[in-house]
């Protein structure tokens, strides 16, 4: 699947709800997130408008790897 291309930070902070991540601090432009599912998990998303999509994927990528699911995996549950 596809990334989604006019992703915002927040947008992504919200999605990311699904998987019990809540913003722990904001600091600037940046919001960082965390999880205690599978164990704790920090990550730091930018506030952009739309994220570029490398950054988007990096940040998908590390999400997914801490949950054990690939990252085609986590797009289709968080996107589908």
């Amino acid at each position: 699947m596809k990334l989604p291309r006019d992703l915002s930070g927040d947008d992504l902070a919200q999605v990311l709800g699904q998987l019990g991540y809540q913003i722990t601090r904001q600091t600037g432009a940046h919001l960082r997130l965390t999880t205690e599912q599978s164990g704790e998990h920090h990550v730091t998303i930018p506030r952009h408008a739309s994220l570029r999509v490398g950054t988007l994927s990096a940040i998908l990528r590390d999400v997914a790897a801490h949950h054990g699911l690939s990252r085609d995996e986590l797009i289709d549950l968080l996107f589908s």
